[in-house]
């Protein structure tokens, strides 16, 4: 299979720059797989397609200041850093710019006063740093949130003054370097509203990380191999997804995130394992979902895996020719973008 077959053209003033002033505002592009149709709605009108009894799935990973400015000691240079994963309570995988100014050895400090320090101890197989911190716990963390920043995907020029419109509402677990962006439509009153209708709610922690966004070199989808990223699901969650399959209801995934951790951890029957760990699980067009019966998620860049995970869900030509359709329609593209929901 050829990465190629899942690109599309893309008017660039079709990149939503910066968030609607309500997140609910945004538009709804309803996919239904059965019927090979959509319908074109709003997004509180999710409502309609929501049954009693289903329950969905929410990623409630919060995304914390990934990016660091620093430079190199001696020398000077300037480094860019953004933090993927914690690997121990002083050490971060790290990617670094200009790569090749910090080899195994180099000293990195941050802040006008210098008051952290990191040296490069190794380098990672995705080309990346292991970055060994003068502190750690909550004193480290203290420090990268004094600073840090968000860092915004590339293809967002605007400045985003407002950051907690670059998090959920429901965001609890600090970790990712990137919002589960399909969660960022939702309200405390349309969350209200859903539970009122009898729909289930649950949340689980994937920490959004280079696997998630990383492009795709590889000329062969196959040939692609994901990063690893943290999640976790609890005891909790995981007997709700099996009471709601014993019942006979729908398990609606919020997010291409909680698609790939609820997978992960599947069983034959359609439900899950608890559990914590890190996954590279790549979904792409032959796979045979387990859990996952509806999904709601943004539109994602062309050759992406996230592209490919939904054309997986609901078939490659269905998703383009929706695809199609929202360009034709204006629908806003990417993080700050409208949604569909598949199902």
């Amino acid at each position: 299979m050829q990465v190629s077959d899942f690109d599309y053209e893309l008017p660039e003033e079709l990149i939503a720059q910066e968030p609607l002033p309500k997140r609910d505002h945004s538009r709804l592009l309803v996919v239904e797989k059965t019927t090979g149709t959509y319908q074109h709605r709003m997004f509180p009108q999710i409502l309609n397609w929501l049954q009693p009894g289903d329950l969905m799935v929410f990623n409630d990973t919060r995304v914390i200041p990934a990016r660091l400015w620093g430079r190199r000691t001696p020398g000077g240079g300037k480094v860019e850093v953004l933090l993927l994963t914690q690997q121990h309570a002083d050490q971060w995988e790290v990617l670094v710019r200009p790569g090749r100014k910090v080899p195994p050895g180099q000293t990195l400090v941050f802040g006008a006063a210098g008051e952290l320090t990191a040296v490069a101890t190794e380098r990672t197989p995705f080309g990346g740093r292991i970055l060994r911190f003068n502190r750690q716990g909550a004193d480290l963390r203290a420090a990268l949130f004094k600073l840090g920043e968000v860092p915004l995907p590339p293809y967002i020029k605007t400045p985003l003054h407002n950051l907690d419109r670059y998090q959920t509402v429901y965001a609890r677990q600090e970790g990712s370097v990137a919002a589960p962006t399909a969660g960022l439509h939702f309200t405390p009153d349309l969350l209200a509203k859903i539970k009122a209708a009898g729909v289930k709610t649950g949340y689980l922690t994937l920490h959004v990380g280079l696997g998630t966004f990383r492009p795709v070199q590889a000329e062969t989808v196959e040939d692609h191999q994901m990063h690893e990223e943290a999640f976790q699901i609890s005891s909790d969650l995981a007997q709700a997804i099996a009471q709601t399959k014993a019942d006979g209801h729908r398990v609606i995934a919020i997010g291409t995130t909680s698609v790939r951790a609820l997978e992960t951890m599947a069983q034959p029957d359609g439900t899950v394992r608890a559990g914590e760990g890190r996954t590279d699980i790549f979904i792409y067009p032959g796979y045979q979902f387990k859990v996952v019966d509806g999904l709601v998620t943004n539109f994602h860049l062309p050759r992406s895996t996230l592209l490919m995970l939904v054309s997986a869900f609901a078939g490659r030509e269905l998703i383009l020719a929706a695809y199609r359709e929202a360009i034709k329609e204006r629908y806003r593209f990417f993080s700050f973008g409208d949604a569909m929901l598949i199902i």
